[in-house]
């Protein structure tokens, strides 16, 4: 009997192949892809889905490109089903096209949206390009924005007039970070990406699955820089601005590992992290995110990055519940299990909206119980 057959016998449904998209039984004679694989549990364990946050809570990472033209109503249907209180709108542009997001939320919902505004790099390195970004994120604040959001365009795709990379840390945007200091807005930047994109696709790289069906995420040892590098820049840019506070996107990209971000935040107490993207990281170690979470209770926001809303239920029930073995809502994002924390209510209420009322400016705090 072959190796391939055997597998297959012995699983009794399919054999899997690791080096291969596609899974193949010989017994069954059919194809089935690994996002298409999902067995049913025989695990007899409570359950608590969790379709609504126990408490009225604030996303501090959502994108919304239209929030200028689009109808505001169909959002706040589907925030209330969730118990969304406020959403944060990262994508906010400057200028007009940031007016127009202003406008539209005040017009309508003026309560449930707070705007960030973004920054415009072209031409950075020309003449007067450092003092008119500053002055257009004065105006823009000044407008209505609440908050500055850094993509990571800066610090992989960002070239200055010259045509050389942009560092995060680029001493010609420190005025930009010690104007929002002193605006007492927050910095939230996203810098790089998970590090097992810069690491070699094979069968020990814990990503394969998410690189395999989206190769455009692959980076090469130095594409654009290698992945210390550019947290590395991103701590200088940090450690250099203390009056200025900061909330590091996707708990940094070290949810997987909690002991060197918990270093980090020692290190840089102007520093707060948010989870978007990153729970199933959380929720593979609840025992370790748990002590996490009571230590830098005052520090962690609550955030979810794509605007998916059924996909909240699994960010609930890993901050609320102490479930165990529950499914990640994207496979090639997480192909394990999940667990609950089981945060107490007073960590709950800091995560879902005191940390953000205390950061954000302007949001409204009669939403929120005390």
């Amino acid at each position: 009997m072959s190796t391939m057959k055997y597998m297959c016998k012995t699983a009794g449904l399919f054999c899997c192949a690791l080096s291969a998209v596609f899974f193949s039984c010989a017994q069954s004679g059919g194809k089935m892809d690994f996002e298409k694989y999902e067995p049913i549990s025989t695990l007899v364990v409570p359950e608590h889905p969790v379709k609504k946050a126990k408490y009225p809570f604030i996303d501090v990472h959502n994108h919304q490109w239209n929030m200028g033209s689009q109808d505001l109503g169909g959002l706040i249907t589907d925030m209330d089903r969730l118990n969304l209180a406020v959403m944060v709108n990262l994508s906010g542009g400057n200028g007009r096209s940031l007016d127009k997001m202003l406008e539209n939320v005040k017009a309508n919902y003026p309560k449930r949206f707070i705007v960030f505004a973004n920054i415009d790099f072209d031409g950075i390195g020309k003449e007067g390009w450092t003092e008119n970004a500053v002055k257009e994120l004065e105006r823009d604040v000044k407008q209505g924005a609440n908050g500055l959001k850094i993509f990571k365009d800066l610090g992989f795709s960002v070239k200055d007039n010259k045509g050389q990379r942009v560092t995060v840390d680029d001493p010609r945007l420190d005025a930009i970070w010690e104007k929002a200091g002193q605006l007492h807005i927050p910095v939230l930047i996203h810098t790089a990406d998970p590090k097992p994109f810069w690491d070699p696709v094979d069968e020990k790289n814990e990503r394969w699955l998410e690189i395999t069906t989206h190769p455009g995420r692959k980076r090469g040892p130095n594409d654009p820089a290698p992945w210390e590098t550019l947290i590395e820049e991103q701590h200088r840019m940090f450690k250099k601005h203390p009056n200025t506070t900061f909330i590091a996107a996707h708990f940094g990209w070290y949810a997987n590992d909690l002991s060197k971000l918990s270093s980090l935040l020692d290190e840089m107490p102007n520093v707060n992290v948010e989870f978007g993207a990153v729970i199933a990281e959380l929720g593979r170690q609840p025992k370790a995110a748990r002590k996490f979470f009571e230590r830098y209770q005052d520090r962690i926001l609550f955030g979810k990055d794509s605007w998916v809303p059924d996909e909240y239920a699994t960010y609930f029930r890993v901050l609320e519940t102490e479930d165990e073995y529950f499914p990640y809502h994207k496979k090639y994002h997480a192909f394990w299990r999940m667990y609950g924390m089981g945060l107490p209510n007073d960590i709950l209420k800091k995560v879902y909206y005191k940390n953000a009322l205390r950061i954000v400016p302007n949001i409204d705090a009669s939403l929120f119980p005390r």
